[in-house]
């Protein structure tokens, strides 16, 4: 298969949910156009301008795109491979090697300092160490994960960005906010960056194109709605959730939060996100399937609006 050549059925897919032909075949094109290099300045260990100017010294040219978030850079220049990986900066834990609309969720969910938070699926650690700067280490974190392999990349990158506020456990993620809610513990805030089928990341892997499968997304969908409810429930009253995937199929997004309004109708409201790049609307119809109204406040973040990869938000708060 030639890089990131489409399957038919999804193929169909996107071409249903992008509607218009112009749009599908800018998405066909950036999908085979390497993403931007870009990293999150670690504001636990040096501010944006040190690193900036840090970095501008070893001849990179870097970019700031967003006023109101200068901790994040795209690095311009032509380096050799592996060069942002290898840099002394990388290995101080100065920034964090991570796409743009990965950064996004976090800046959705907005952390505070001496809140309590769960970020329930956290590995390998790029939001979490993200959350845990916004809280400038204070309050409590608690960043669950249920594959061993990956705690151990959570653990190295939580210590290498000096994040001193978090708690790390493995648990699969509706028996520990079963255990939670049996010790009366509730949360501010809750993450839930859940695991998804990859549609969005195209362009940083070609194997997404490769090991797409519709029985793949019917599975996700099942975990992620576990997943979620299990999550609302260790919620504290006016507390918020933000829920992301970096996918872009319907029955991974919009479903979920069609099925958190209804299952949690009166309890629940979904939220408007304010994001420094463009987002489309949540689709309030799908297949055989019709949403609320209310699931258009999700955003649907697609690779060719703004030269990023794929990303789907939708938050919500606690009402009762």
């Amino acid at each position: 298969m030639e890089k990131n050549e489409l399957k038919p059925a999804f193929e169909e897919r996107i071409r249903k949910l992008l509607k218009d032909e112009a749009d599908f075949k800018e998405f066909v094109k950036i999908a085979n156009t390497p993403p931007v290099n870009s990293i999150r300045c670690n504001t636990l260990k040096i501010t944006p301008e040190k690193l900036k100017q840090r970095l501008e010294k070893k001849g990179w040219k870097i970019k700031q795109p967003f006023n109101e978030h200068p901790e994040i850079m795209i690095i311009e220049s032509n380096l050799l491979p592996g060069e942002i990986g290898r840099a002394i900066e990388h290995m101080l834990g100065y920034y964090y090697v991570q796409e743009i609309s990965s950064m996004l969720p976090v800046l959705a969910l907005k952390p505070k300092e001496n809140e309590t938070i769960l970020d329930l699926c956290a590995a390998p650690g790029s939001k979490t160490t993200q959350i845990a700067a916004e809280m400038k280490n204070t309050g409590t974190l608690i960043a669950n994960e249920i594959s061993i392999g990956r705690i151990k990349i959570l653990a190295n990158n939580t210590e290498k960005c000096g994040v001193t506020n978090t708690i790390i456990t493995r648990k699969d993620g509706t028996e520990l906010c079963e255990r939670l809610k049996n010790n009366g513990i509730e949360f501010d805030k809750i993450f839930l960056d859940a695991p998804c089928s990859g549609e969005g990341t195209l362009r940083s892997s070609v194997k997404t194109a490769i090991m797409w499968n519709i029985n793949t997304i019917r599975s996700m969908s099942k975990l992620q709605k576990a997943l979620f409810e299990s999550a609302f429930e260790v919620l504290k009253v006016g507390g918020e959730i933000l829920y992301s995937t970096c996918t872009h199929a319907p029955e991974e997004n919009e479903e979920i939060v069609n099925f958190a309004l209804e299952k949690f109708k009166g309890r629940i409201k979904i939220e408007i996100i304010s994001l420094p790049i463009k987002c489309r609307p949540g689709v309030v119809s799908w297949q055989d399937k019709t949403y609320s109204n209310e699931v258009k406040a999700s955003c649907r973040i697609y690779p060719q609006d703004n030269n990023t990869e794929g990303f789907f938000l939708a938050k919500f708060k606690k009402i009762k």
